[in-house]
């Protein structure tokens, strides 16, 4: 289902014409919803970067929403390395003396970046590693994102229209009917809607992409 076929259906099901601002936040507001609930493949990113001799903080990317892995390999290639998730008060009592340099064990997230005198808070969060690196690393992060919304992709397509349109559809359709204060009875109809296409989404992003029948066996259904 792409963007136009997704408008033209909650405006079918809620006999309804939104303003397509309203219509887009329906819509946006569904997928967060969905993204915070799922954590289906397709909301992992992958980059890599390099860390620098005697800077204990590496900037996150623009759209960094939470971690899944950070690990470090030495610049002339090798093992990785994957570092230990902490809090900034343990990584300070471990290595108080930023000077002190080693081999990153641990990381955490420090808080927004700052810049220039007066200081000014930037968007962006910071990593802080402990210890501070003696050398110059590549370093991998495996992060969590929110794609492109299906509201601003030039295509009009996305991962969830194109492979689980009708948890997309049932979000909009709960975001739009409470925005028109519509009756309770179909309000718990579509929320009824929706949490039986969460569940489908559920099994398919937290269940089937996460195992094979190698590891884990194939499904089978009791016999009674």
């Amino acid at each position: 289902m792409n963007y136009s076929e997704l408008v033209a259906a909650i405006t079918s099901y809620t006999e309804n014409q939104f303003a397509t601002v309203d219509m887009n936040t329906f819509i946006s507001q569904a997928e967060q919803r969905i993204y915070n609930t799922i954590q289906f493949p397709s909301l992992r990113r992958n980059v890599t970067g390099t860390l620098t001799a005697n800077q204990k903080y590496l900037a996150c990317p623009d759209d960094f929403l939470s971690v899944y892995s950070m690990a470090i390999f030495p610049a002339a290639g090798g093992a990785y390395t994957y570092l230990l998730d902490k809090d900034v008060n343990f990584i300070r009592e471990a290595y108080p003396n930023p000077t002190s340099t080693g081999q990153p064990k641990y990381y955490a997230l420090f808080g927004p970046s700052t810049n220039s005198s007066p200081i000014v808070i930037l968007n962006e969060l910071t990593f802080i590693l402990g210890p501070t690196p003696n050398t110059t690393y590549n370093v991998e992060l495996h992060y969590f994102f929110y794609p492109e919304s299906i509201t601003t992709v030039a295509s009009g397509q996305t991962w969830l229209g194109d492979n689980f349109d009708t948890v997309l559809l049932y979000g909009s359709l709960v975001e739009a009917y409470t925005y028109m204060k519509g009756e309770t009875d179909m309000m718990q109809l579509y929320e009824g809607k929706y949490k039986e296409a969460l569940t489908l989404a559920k099994r398919l992003g937290d269940g089937l992409e996460r195992q094979d029948a190698y590891r884990s066996g194939q499904y089978r259904q009791p016999v009674t």
